[in-house]
């Protein structure tokens, strides 16, 4: 079913044309949330607040077996408006219900026996709306302190605030027990004057008034003009005070700040100079390689080639010829 046919069918069974149904309009519509979430929502009389979950629980082409939550809304002048959620965990809808208690007696009736979970939502409705669910076994305080007076969700209810009742310790910069100078506290949007409203009411001092800041002096003497310093002059930069090429060993001069550094000039490309086995080729650059260069000259291991004059066995030389 869709929302649309949700609502109507609900409207379709709590109509009753009979004399004796009491008073109160039943109108279906449908919520927020856009395609796909949207759910719906029909408002009934106050006197048939039970009748109502009650129909929408048990009649089988609705079926909300399934109780989401219960809460109200303070409508100021128009009441508390009582609002709950019910789903069908068989056709997969939801219903929303609502219905408008009189401010001046707030009373609904409780639906604990339809939906045995209802009721800690009513309990927590009660103490934070004062709406009184009747025949409710157990109407107590929920979430608030016991000797807690108000209902914090009306609208009515004024803030409680330091201001009423001392925070302990320490509040503000610079307040202690050492009574130094305090600067006066603000108070938040909602929290009335503590001389207005609260325990201390007329009997709280008024808070201090301020004194004036005092005015401006027109009568200033001027600040005497001090003499500024002359700017420095600019180094030249002349091409005479280039860096030049220093020497091996040389100390380099002084880098000049407002020079820019000398740019340095490329190695030049290392060479090969050529073979014996191939004179003719041109040099190539990079570092030659051990299969280019010829190997070096190893001295023979043989008897050394006479020269015009041979050795004896002693080893000195002997002379060619003669007797």
């Amino acid at each position: 079913m869709t929302p649309e046919e949700v609502g109507e069918r609900l409207v379709a069974l709590l109509t009753d044309d009979s004399p004796d149904a009491p008073p109160g309009e039943i109108v279906a519509g449908l919520s927020g949330g856009g395609a796909g979430h949207e759910r719906a929502v029909v408002d009934v009389p106050v006197a048939r607040w039970w009748e109502t979950v009650g129909t929408a629980k048990h009649n089988g082409a609705l079926g909300c077996d399934y109780f989401d939550w219960l809460s109200a809304v303070d409508e100021l002048d128009d009441g508390f408006r009582v609002v709950a959620h019910l789903y069908s965990t068989r056709r997969r809808h939801a219903l929303l219900l609502r219905t408008l208690v009189p401010r001046d007696n707030p009373v609904i009736e409780s639906v604990i026996e339809l939906f045995p979970g209802a009721a800690w939502h009513e309990r927590e409705t009660y103490e934070m709306f004062g709406i009184t669910f009747a025949r409710h076994p157990d109407l107590r305080p929920l979430l608030l302190p016991p000797g807690f007076e108000g209902h914090p969700l009306r609208k009515e209810f004024v803030l409680a605030s330091r201001v009423a009742k001392a925070w302990p310790g320490a509040k503000e910069p610079g307040e202690s027990e050492a009574g130094t100078a305090k600067r006066a506290p603000m108070r938040p949007p909602g929290v009335p004057d503590p001389n207005e409203w609260g325990p201390k009411a007329g009997q709280a001092p008024p808070a201090p008034a301020r004194p004036p800041r005092p005015a401006a002096a027109t009568d200033r003497p001027r600040r005497p003009a001090t003499p500024r310093p002359a700017t420095a002059q600019p180094r030249s930069t002349s091409p005479s005070s280039a860096p030049t090429t220093s020497q091996p060993g040389a100390a380099s001069p002084p880098a000049q700040a407002d020079s820019p550094p000398p740019a340095q000039a490329d190695p030049p490309p290392v060479t090969q100079p050529p073979t014996q086995s191939d004179s003719s080729a041109p040099a190539q650059a990079g570092p030659p390689s051990s299969a280019q260069t010829d190997p070096p000259p190893t001295r023979p291991s043989g008897p050394a080639p006479a020269t015009g004059e041979e050795q004896d066995g002693s080893g000195a030389p002997r002379a060619e010829g003669g007797d």
